[in-house]
């Protein structure tokens, strides 16, 4: 469904084909904002509200009915009984998560989320990964386009995560020409939920800069992931989406918006610093993600822009309030080792001074040795 040809067949058959549509982990802050939405669209008639642990409070109603489910569970066709479409939001998109818990209900999740909708007979599948799965590189054009090739390596890291769900979507395709599955790629994630991969850069006492890089900060409010999720369920959208705020912003401009000073790092002592601390389980992400600070990602959102749609955040907008949010947990202190809200938070900060430590202590042996 990349093809504009294919497009124009999407948009012509949304009416009919989005009548009814299901989200998974509707429980989640992002679900529950997409329920609501949907609930709201002309296009939609009824909306499947699906996760492990509905909310105490929810009522099933003419637009919205709540079904108990697993993405895990290989019954979960009969939660999807009567769908046209499927939105899978049941993943975890924590940085700090215990990988193998992650990654089984990430991959597993996907790939049971998807077999089931084949078989109930759903139409649609809109997947929810990142633009990260472009990579990282200095030699990417900006903005990335949607039909670009996916270069970020399958690791066992959140972004490696995103790849091996893209490619288990592409085995379901192949398998099940009847499921066409739209893969959405936002921008880094703010807002009523966040990616923690790149946004907890902004929980750390200062702003980590590898000297000689020209960092390109773009991010995605989850109120326009939202917006262009709707779209995407309703067949105004298929294929590769991408995600984000108009442009990017200039290191300068994140460091005015932000209230932060930076600390510039030449790049082999940073990446050094970075693998030795996730080697020892201090922060969490391999060094490997460094390379989303240093070269260029930025995204363009072709497709839901060709279609009419436009960002209801900016760039400015989204991370002012990104920073508003964090800011308690920025004046707290990092509290390594605490399983809380913080430790993303702590995972930067000690980064951040690790790398100063090594940093300075280099200094002082040139200074002793000259």
């Amino acid at each position: 469904m990349a093809s504009t040809g294919t497009g124009v067949r999407v948009r012509r058959n949304a009416a009919r084909a989005s009548a009814t549509v299901a989200v998974t982990g509707a429980a989640g802050p992002l679900g529950a904002a997409l329920v609501a939405a949907l609930a709201a669209a002309p296009e939609v008639k009824r909306v499947v509200a699906i996760d492990p642990e509905p909310p105490a409070k929810a009522k099933s109603s003419r637009a919205v009915t709540w079904r108990r489910g697993d993405v895990r569970d290989p019954a979960l066709s009969a939660a999807l009984a009567g769908a046209d479409t499927v939105v899978h939001l049941a993943t975890d998109r924590g940085a700090d998560s215990d990988p193998s818990q992650r990654r089984a209900l990430n991959l597993r999740g996907t790939e049971t989320l998807l077999t089931a909708a084949a078989a109930a007979g759903v139409r649609r599948a809109v997947l929810v990964t990142s633009a990260m799965v472009y990579g990282a590189d200095p030699d990417n054009a900006v903005p990335l386009a949607e039909d670009g090739p996916l270069r970020a390596e399958a690791d066992l890291t959140l972004v490696g995560d995103w790849v091996e769900m893209e490619r288990v979507a592409d085995r379901i395709e192949r398998a099940h020409p009847s499921l066409a599955v739209t893969r959405v790629r936002p921008a880094s994630l703010v807002g009523a939920e966040t990616d923690a991969v790149l946004p907890r850069m902004f929980e750390a006492p200062r702003l980590l800069v590898l000297k000689g890089s020209r960092p390109h900060w773009q991010f995605c409010h989850a109120d326009d992931l939202v917006t262009a999720l709707v779209w995407a369920a309703t067949g105004r959208v298929g294929g590769a989406v991408t995600v984000g705020s108009e442009g990017w912003l200039e290191h300068g401009e994140a460091e005015e918006i932000s209230g932060l000073r930076s600390l510039v790092v030449p790049s082999a002592v940073a990446y050094a610093t970075a693998e030795r601390l996730h080697r020892v389980g201090v922060v969490p992400a391999p060094a490997s993600e460094l390379r989303y600070l240093a070269h260029p990602w930025v995204v363009g959102s072709q497709r839901l822009r060709a279609a009419g749609w436009e960002p209801a955040w900016s760039n400015d907008a989204a991370l002012a309030e990104h920073v508003a949010s964090v800011a308690g947990v920025r004046r707290q202190g990092p509290r390594v080792g605490r399983k809380d809200a913080t430790r993303a938070a702590a995972g930067a900060a000690v980064a951040v001074v690790g790398t100063v430590a090594i940093a300075r202590a280099r200094a002082a042996r040139r200074r002793r040795r000259s």
